[in-house]
């Protein structure tokens, strides 16, 4: 199915970018312009560029990532673009189309997922549709990132886009991932404007610091805790996270289910293993539909926290300034109460 939409949305980006039927400009201060498909990737340019290009976060805050389709004025930006920042995966099908209409316009493309190991979609007890799933494997990185440059956007064969294995997208919610993902995002601005590279990598090496203090902090967190097991009433995006923090977890859905409405067998899985385990919280995501974590809240006394997982922000955090560093210290906050309590 994804394949057909896939199929109709080539043409219709293709018509948007020759029919000139989207009046857009393109910018005339003579910057860098940057696309980011998924507000991590947003946050890092942004703070690696200052003011010395321009940023644009196609995923516009509010906007559900899991149904997004670009418009054609997404297309039409995309093209303008000098530097095009994509996670990669099922979860932007649409990408390999997009790139297709906009031609050789764009001078460096950088897919997120070549550059760190990329987990299998985890299905663990009592989470929906776990029956006949028995994922629990790695599968590497690229380690060559030459092949990223200029105008490489082929990923026909790659393995992450294989039909057979279902992956876990959410590669940036482990903060060692984000030291990894922003440089990579900082090699590839620096591909595009060598002239301003120093001022660059000066201001990613600065926030890479900062990434991993906070590395540093949940490490510390996670390590001293007296509880290691975490409930998600909703879908759970935040594999990555666990895993590098030996944190358990049990959850409705898996981190990219298209799924909202959990069978009567899962939320009753859930409620027994707060109550069984005296668990104090029990989590919800940001865009999350909280009708789950109320039901078990109202049968057991837990408490409801909310763990970001940005693939896209608010309205109101994205005008607030919200960063990726932000975001993680309210998660900080609301593990610290699941954990220590």
């Amino acid at each position: 199915m994804k394949r057909i939409a896939s199929f109709f949305l080539a043409l219709a980006l293709a018509f948007s970018l020759t029919a000139c039927t989207v009046p857009v400009e393109k910018a005339d201060d003579g910057k860098l312009q940057i696309v980011a498909t998924l507000f991590p990737y947003y946050d890092f340019a942004r703070a690696i560029v200052g003011d010395r290009a321009d940023v644009t976060l196609l995923l516009s805050p509010g906007r559900e990532a899991h149904s997004f389709e670009p418009t054609p004025l997404d297309a039409v930006t995309n093209s303008e673009s000098d530097v095009f920042l994509y996670n990669g995966g099922e979860g932007e099908y649409w990408v390999d189309s997009m790139l297709g209409a906009a031609g050789e316009n764009i001078a460096v493309i950088a897919r997120m997922m070549d550059y760190v190991d990329a987990l299998d979609e985890e299905y663990v007890e009592g989470m929906q549709g776990a029956d006949g799933h028995d994922h629990d494997h790695e599968h590497g990185s690229h380690d060559d990132h030459d092949d990223h440059d200029d105008h490489d956007h082929d990923h026909e064969e790659d393995e992450h886009d294989s039909d057979e294995v279902e992956y876990d997208e959410h590669i940036w919610t482990s903060p060692k991932n984000a030291v990894v993902l922003c440089r990579a995002v900082c090699d590839a601005i620096c591909r595009a404007d060598a002239e301003n590279a120093a001022f660059y990598r000066a201001n990613c090496e600065n926030y890479c610091a900062q990434l991993e203090d906070l590395d540093a902090r949940f490490a510390a967190l996670c390590e001293s805790a007296p509880r290691r097991l975490l409930i998600f009433a909703d879908r759970f995006p935040m594999l990555y996270f666990c895993r590098e923090f030996g944190l358990d977890y049990r959850a409705a859905f898996h981190g990219c289910s298209g799924d909202t409405e959990p069978s009567l067998a899962t939320i009753k899985f859930l409620i027994d293993k707060v109550e069984d385990e005296n668990i104090p919280v029990v989590y919800t995501i940001d865009f999350g539909t909280k009708k789950v974590a109320a039901v078990v809240s109202e049968c057991t006394g837990a408490a409801i926290e909310t763990l970001y997982s940005m693939q896209t922000v608010s309205r109101a955090d994205f005008d607030a300034g919200e960063t990726y560093l932000t975001l993680m210290e309210r998660n900080f906050e609301a593990l610290r109460k699941g954990l220590n309590a």
